[in-house]
C-alpha cells in the first residue's frame, strides 16, 4: 500500500543519509527500527539512553544493532551542554530538581544535539507521552522564522484500486490533525502553507489546497465559515504562489464533478491533495474515519513548523511505523550537518 510513496522517500534518504536520534533504548520497537534504518542507510542512527539497556533490548529480541552507534545520556559532558542550552532557552524558569531532570533526559539531550547541529532530526514517543516529546523541541530547537505555531499533518495513502485513487495511490495530506485544538485564521493559514510545501516535498507533486468547511463558497452563513474564508485569504496573500481555495465541503474539494458544478473556476475544487481542516476535531475524526473505512494508511503526525526536525510517535506504533516516520522526518530534516556524534 505504501510502496509508491515510501519508495520516493526512500530514494531521497538514502541519497543524503541525515543523522537520527531515538530515544527510547528500552523498547524493542525503537531497537529493531534503528536497526534496520542502518542497516538500509536510510539514516546514520544513534540511540541515546542508556547503552547497556539498549544492548539487552537488542539481546533480548535477536536484533544485530550493527552500526547503530550508543550514547549514554549518563555522560558527564552531554548532561553539562543539555543543561547549559536548558539555562539559556528558559533562564530562572526552570530551577533545581527539575532542571537536573530535564539535563539528564534523553528526548532533552536529542533536541540539545539537533539544535547544535550534532544531528538532523529526533524521534519519540513510543513510551512518551506527546508533551514529553514536544516540549523539549520547543525549549531547545524552537520554530522556524517566520513560523508561529507548532502544527502537524498526516500523509494519507489511498490504496489502488479506492474509489479517490483509481489505477494507482493517491497521497493526500491532512492538517492539522494532531497539535492545535482551535486554530485560529491566521494559524489555519501557516499551517496551509507549510502542509503544501511538504507536500511538494515529500510527493512532487503540485499541491492543491483546499480550507475545508462545511459550506462552499458561502453557501451557508456561520462564524466558523468565516474562519475559513479568512483564513484562505491570509493564505493566498501570504503565498500567492500556490494554490489554495476555500472555504470548500470536502465532496467540492475531492470530487471533480462536483468541484466543477459548485466553483467551476478553481483550480483546486475536485482535485484538491492537501485539505486544512478547521479544527482538530474535524482532522482527527476525518483521518481516523478515511484509514478506517476507506483502507488508507495514515503515516503521522509529522510535526512543522519546528527550526530543526523532531517527530512524535503514536504509542501503539508498530516497528514499521517507526521505520517510515523516522524515514520521513529524516527527509524534512533541516539542512546538512558535518559534526560527529
Amino acid at each position: 500500500m505504501r510502496q509508491g510513496l515510501m519508495e520516493r522517500v526512500r530514494r531521497v534518504a538514502l541519497a543524503r543519509p541525515r543523522r537520527l536520534l531515538l530515544a527510547e533504548p528500552g523498547d524493542e520497537r525503537i531497537v529493531r527500527a534503528a536497526a534496520k534504518l542502518a542497516r538500509e542507510k536510510y539514516a546514520e542512527v544513534a540511540l541515546i539512553g542508556d547503552p547497556e539497556m539498549a544492548r539487552a533490548t537488542a539481546r533480548r529480541s535477536d536484533i544485530q544493532l550493527g552500526s547503530v552507534t550508543l550514547l549514554d545520556a549518563a555522560d558527564p559532558d552531554s548532561i553539562a551542554r543539555t543543561r547549559a542550552a536548558l539555562v539559556t532557552a528558559r533562564g530562572d524558569r526552570l530551577l533545581g530538581a527539575e532542571l537536573d531532570r530535564c539535563a539528564c533526559d534523553p528526548v532533552y539531550q536529542a533536541a540539545w544535539r539537533v539544535r547544535d547541529g550534532l544531528a538532523d532530526c529526533y524521534v519519540a514517543g513510543a513510551v512518551r507521552t506527546t508533551a514529553e516529546v514536544l516540549r523539549p523541541a520547543l525549549w531547545l530547537i524552537g520554530m522556524a522564522p517566520g513560523v508561529k505555531s507548532v502544527s502537524s499533518f498526516f500523509l494519507m495513502v489511498l490504496p489502488q484500486g479506492s474509489p479517490l485513487a483509481g489505477a494507482q495511490e493517491r497521497v493526500l495530506t491532512f492538517a492539522d490533525c494532531a497539535v492545535l485544538p482551535d486554530p485560529d485564521p491566521e494559524q489555519l493559514a501557516e499551517i496551509a502553507c507549510l502542509a503544501a510545501d511538504h507536500h511538494h516535498r515529500l510527493t512532487q507533486e503540485v499541491p492543491h489546497v483546499a480550507m475545508l468547511s462545511f459550506s462552499t463558497r458561502g453557501s451557508a452563513k456561520h462564524a466558523a465559515v468565516d474562519k475559513m474564508r479568512e483564513a484562505t485569504r491570509l493564505a493566498r496573500e501570504r503565498r500567492p504562489d500556490l494554490h489554495i481555495d476555500g472555504e470548500m465541503q470536502p465532496d467540492a474539494a475531492l470530487v471533480p464533478d462536483v468541484g466543477q458544478r459548485k466553483c467551476p473556476d478553481s483550480v483546486v475544487a475536485g482535485y484538491a491533495n492537501v485539505l486544512v481542516f478547521p479544527n482538530l476535531d474535524a482532522g482527527n475524526i476525518g483521518y481516523k474515519l478515511v484509514q478506517r473505512t476507506a483502507g488508507a494508511a495514515a503515516i503521522g503526525p509529522m510535526l512543522q513548523g519546528l527550526r530543526r526536525q523532531a517527530n512524535d510517535l503514536s504509542r501503539g506504533c508498530t516497528t514499521e511505523e517507526v521505520v517510515d516516520t523516522a524515514t520521513i522526518a529524516c527527509v524534512m530534516g533541516a539542512g546538512a550537518t558535518t559534526a560527529a556524534y
